[in-house]
């Protein structure tokens, strides 16, 4: 069988502790690797204000898993997903090369913009201005 790269969202009961959360996360990550798969990427985006009560829940924690399997780890890694009560929501998907590379697109993006902050130059008149404070 050839190896596809998936993604999987996952939304966690926000009422746990960042330590259980973190459990969570781990064994999922776990289960990938240890089922033939090659996790590229976790991308935490933390808790959230959901739009309408999940299992009677509020917020949730968002984690997306982007990784490279054999087909049959979905099944398993879905059967995970569903015995664990703390696992409110999830969805694996296949990724496919126009998806990959628009993700590629969106991270450059996001790098660009980060560098585009204006840094105000440090000059020798503002660090002689720092010691003069008593």
């Amino acid at each position: 069988m050839k190896k596809q790269t998936y993604e999987s969202a996952v939304l966690i009961n926000a009422a746990l502790d960042d330590e259980q959360i973190d459990q969570i996360l781990s064994k999922i990550k776990d289960n990938i690797t240890n089922n033939g798969g090659e996790v590229l990427e976790i991308d935490n985006w933390g808790r959230k204000r959901l739009a309408y009560t999940v299992k009677k829940n509020k917020i949730g924690y968002y984690a997306i898993f982007r990784f490279i399997a054999q087909p049959n780890i979905v099944a398993k890694l879905e059967r995970l997903y569903t015995l664990d009560e703390n696992i409110l929501r999830f969805l694996t998907i296949s990724l496919t090369k126009e998806a990959l590379e628009q993700i590629e697109i969106n991270k450059a993006k996001v790098i660009a913009e980060t560098e585009e902050v204006i840094v105000p130059e440090v000059t020798p008149e503002i660090l002689e201005g720092e010691g003069d404070e008593e």
